[in-house]
């Protein structure tokens, strides 16, 4: 399904995560964070770099692996992202919902 974020048609699916990561910059981040009552910090785009490099990498994204990475610990990834911190910070940063999402 398509929808328009920061003027631009972005493809996403039926949860709104982006099906191709081409579409994805920072404007439609900051439009993705804002429906998820975010505010993207330096810190936020941090981790989402290191979301995405991991993505690139094909690392499997779990909250525990996210945890021993030394990024972050698990603590700051909620303050960060407060609701469901994995798949709302993988939306953000415009990838694939991971598998250990729900």
């Amino acid at each position: 399904m398509d929808k328009i974020i920061e003027g631009k048609k972005i493809t996403v699916n039926e949860e709104g995560f982006l099906k191709d990561f081409s579409e994805w910059d920072k404007s439609v981040a900051e439009a993705i964070a804002a429906e998820e009552e975010i505010v993207l910090t330096p810190r936020h785009w941090e981790v989402l770099e290191y979301l995405q490099e991991q993505h690139k990498s094909e690392v499997a994204l779990s909250i525990r692996r996210i945890g021993k990475s030394g990024v972050l610990d698990i603590k700051e990834f909620y303050q960060l992202f407060p609701k469901a911190p994995l798949k709302t910070a993988t939306k953000i940063a415009g990838i694939p919902k991971p598998a250990s999402c729900i």
